[in-house]
């Protein structure tokens, strides 16, 4: 597989050298600039395919800010997940970096293994959101012939095959199924299992997580457990319907960025489905049934 593409912007010269040298042993290519400038003209030129840009928030000439909104006002770079490195840490600065579209953070100084983790975290996103983009519009055209229907899920990889079948059901697939993948993974590992919010963001930090949810799917406790998702296409929408057999949680917390969370290697899925990929995401109950509405 050839080497991911990462763009690193900072005005400090050792601080790009020690990106350089914690990220040595992960299979990318990086390329470092520390005059922002010249950086955006790399990013712009025809070849440019980068899978990550990792910014330093406060630089002269061209700030990580102002970096950040060019960058999401071009389709070209929408989908480049941006890590915002900073010393500036206050609910209202993260606030500003999660509305213009950073929803990774890393704050300075920060130990090699946090580096390297919300790394892979951000490129294993995008990399399951192309994939699933991808299937999703192959399969377009024949999903539009379905009314209704309902399945059930228990693993990550039923989660996997029924995204693209689903979002196929949608206007645009590639904006559905990314975000109707995030309510249905929920549903698998914090309904059916129980795997708590914190519990996750240290799965994630040692990279257990998926070794953890095939681990909890054969215990006796679990076993016997699905979820379903129902679809239907009306006239003017599309809703899903995801229910799962867990005790539920407190969804208000997750529905938008929260800044305390902004560094986190986990926490964005609903808030992300809610602001890309549905009109509405409505949680019911004691939030074990989701209900996503995409509007033609």
């Amino acid at each position: 597989m050839d080497k991911e593409r990462v763009l690193v912007v900072d005005d400090e010269q050792m601080n790009l050298f020690l990106i350089e040298e914690y990220l040595d042993q992960e299979r990318l290519a990086l390329e470092t600039h520390s005059d922002p400038l010249q950086a955006w003209s790399c990013l712009q030129s025809p070849d440019s395919d980068f899978a990550l840009v990792v910014l330093d928030r406060m630089m002269p000439g061209l700030d990580g800010m102002e970096f950040l909104r060019r960058m999401k006002s071009e389709a070209r770079f929408a989908d480049i997940p941006v890590i915002m490195q900073t010393a500036a840490s206050s609910p209202e600065q993260v606030r500003e970096g999660l509305t213009a579209g950073a929803y990774y953070y890393l704050t300075k100084p920060y130990a090699p293994e946090a580096l390297i983790s919300i790394v892979r975290a951000a490129l294993e996103d995008r990399r399951s959101r192309s994939q699933l983009r991808s299937r999703a519009a192959r399969l377009e055209e024949a999903q539009r012939l379905i009314a209704s229907v309902e399945y059930r899920f228990v693993t990550l990889e039923d989660v996997a095959t029924l995204v693209p079948v689903l979002a196929g059901l949608c206007p645009q697939p590639d904006v559905v199924a990314p975000g109707l993948s995030d309510l249905m993974v929920n549903a698998v590992e914090h309904g059916n299992l129980g795997v708590s919010y914190q519990e996750k963001s240290l799965l994630k930090w040692d990279g257990d997580w998926e070794a953890e949810i095939g681990r909890r799917l054969a215990l006796p406790l679990f076993q016997g457990r699905y979820a379903t998702v129902r679809a239907e296409r009306l006239a003017d929408r599309v809703s899903f319907t995801i229910t799962d057999q867990g005790e539920g949680f407190d969804w208000r917390r997750f529905l938008n960025f929260d800044p305390e969370r902004a560094f986190d290697p986990n926490g964005r899925g609903i808030a992300m489905a809610r602001m890309m990929s549905f009109a509405e995401v409505e949680y019911q109950g004691k939030g074990n049934v989701v209900v996503a509405t995409v509007r033609f």
